[in-house]
This record gives C-alpha cells, sequence and structure tokens, in this order.
C-alpha cells in the first residue's frame, strides 16, 4: 500500500446550510464584523459568502428548514480565533446586545489550568459558535474541568 505525504492544508472556507440567509447575514454581519462579499438571491438558490479584508471565510447557503443538529454526524462547532481576550470580551460585549444566548456566563478557559479560552453561543440556527483568545483566560472558569470545553457544549 502507498502512502501519500499530504500536502500543507489550510482551511480554506467553512459554508453552512441556513434556513433564513437574511436573517444569517445580518446576524454573522453585526455579531461577528464579518461583510458581504457576494450573494445570489435565485428563487432556489439564495447564497452569500462572507468574509473579512476581502477574503472569504464563511458561505452560507439556503438549503435548510430545520435546526442545527447536535445528535447526527457533522459539524460540532466553528470556532474564531482573535488576537486577545479583550477582542473576545468585544465579541461578547456585541453579542450580548443582540440578546445572544450564551453556554456559558461569560469568557472560560479550554480547561484547568489551560491559558486558552472564550465564549460560546450559537447562530439564528442553533449552529455552535467560539470566539477564543490563545491566552488571556488564565483566571477564566473551567466548566469541563480537564476536559477541552469546547467539546462539551
Amino acid at each position: 500500500m502507498t502512502t501519500v505525504t499530504a500536502p500543507q492544508l489550510a482551511t480554506g472556507h467553512v459554508g453552512l446550510n441556513v434556513s433564513d440567509l437574511d436573517r444569517s447575514v445580518d446576524f454573522y454581519r453585526r455579531a461577528l464584523g464579518f461583510e458581504q462579499l457576494a450573494a445570489g438571491d435565485a428563487a432556489e438558490r439564495r447564497w452569500a459568502f462572507l468574509g473579512a479584508g476581502g477574503k472569504l471565510v464563511i458561505t452560507l447557503w439556503e438549503q435548510s428548514d430545520g435546526a442545527f443538529s447536535t445528535e447526527t454526524p457533522g459539524l460540532h462547532h466553528l470556532s474564531f480565533q482573535v488576537e486577545d481576550i479583550e477582542q473576545v470580551r468585544a465579541v461578547e460585549s456585541v453579542l450580548r446586545e443582540l440578546s445572544v444566548r450564551f453556554v456559558h456566563d461569560g469568557v472560560v478557559a479550554h480547561g484547568e489550568g489551560v491559558s486558552s479560552g472564550g465564549i460560546f453561543f450559537a447562530d439564528p440556527d442553533g449552529i455552535r459558535l467560539e470566539v477564543y483568545a490563545p491566552t488571556g483566560a488564565e483566571s477564566a472558569p473551567a466548566p469541563s474541568g480537564a476536559a477541552p470545553t469546547c467539546g462539551f457544549f
């Protein structure tokens, strides 16, 4: 059996099925500051490309009539990294203004004794989201103990 050396891979963008494109575009623009890069509005083919600084980050496809399921295989959560914990808190403030429900009360650590941490919440379709920083959460609670917080919400 031949083994192939994997090329250096990086995530390009993430595509999400949504039930209401307009609502989702509004949420991702207001809550996370994405800009709309492109969109299609044909009757059965509605979509939007969202990004930052002209770089595509998320594609939204209006192809769902249900809610996000945590009980079926697929996406567990989508995580966004920012530079520092102050940026996490800035996003948290905007989300609170939008009355977004958080899984935990504010910033939490990724685990006991871990310096990385962030906030955990859901988009309008229930897709689980995280905004985190690699450092600065040392004194924050760790809701899952030694287990990764981002794995159990």
